[in-house]
C-alpha cells in the first residue's frame, strides 16, 4: 500500500501546491518565478499528493483544453509511484470532463515516463524556460 494519497483540490485552498512548485521548478530547475505563475492556475483542476502526515509531496494541473502541466514531485518521493498516481488521476478527471485528447509539454528527460502512460511524442524538441521539452499527447477515446 502506498504511503501517499492523491486528491483533487483548489489552488487557493492548498498552499502546499506553491511550496512544491517553488522547490521543484524555481529552486531546483531555475525556472524564473514570473514564468511559473500564470492566469491558468485560478481555473485549472489541481491535484495533490499527500504523505501520511498530510504534507503535499506532489502536484499537477489540468486545463479545460486538456493541457496537463505543472507536474512536480518533491525529490525524496520521486520514483515511488507518486507521478504515476497523479497522472492516472488527471487522466480520469479528463475523461470525466469528456475530453477526447490530453496533451502536455514534457521535459525531454521525462518523455519515457509519459510514454509508459500511453502518450506519444509529436514535433521537434523546443525550449521552455531554458529547459528542452517535447509536445506529447494521448487519445482518451
Amino acid at each position: 500500500m502506498p504511503d501517499f494519497t492523491v486528491q483533487q483540490t483548489e489552488f487557493h485552498m492548498t498552499p502546499g501546491i506553491k511550496t512544491v512548485r517553488e522547490q521543484v521548478f524555481i529552486q531546483e530547475q531555475q525556472v524564473p518565478e514570473e514564468l511559473e505563475w500564470d492566469r491558468h492556475d485560478a481555473k485549472a483542476i489541481h491535484i495533490v499528493a499527500y504523505d501520511t502526515h498530510d504534507q503535499v509531496i506532489g502536484t499537477a494541473r489540468l486545463l479545460a483544453d486538456g493541457h496537463i502541466g505543472r507536474m512536480a514531485v518533491l525529490e525524496p518521493w520521486r520514483k515511488q509511484g507518486v507521478g504515476s498516481a497523479m497522472l492516472t488521476k488527471l487522466l480520469l478527471l479528463a475523461q470525466q470532463q469528456n475530453l477526447s485528447t490530453v496533451f502536455l509539454h514534457a521535459q525531454t528527460s521525462a518523455v519515457g515516463f509519459y510514454e509508459c502512460h500511453g502518450f506519444r511524442t509529436l514535433g521537434e524538441e523546443f525550449m521552455d524556460a531554458g529547459i528542452p521539452h517535447r509536445y506529447m499527447e494521448k487519445d482518451l477515446a
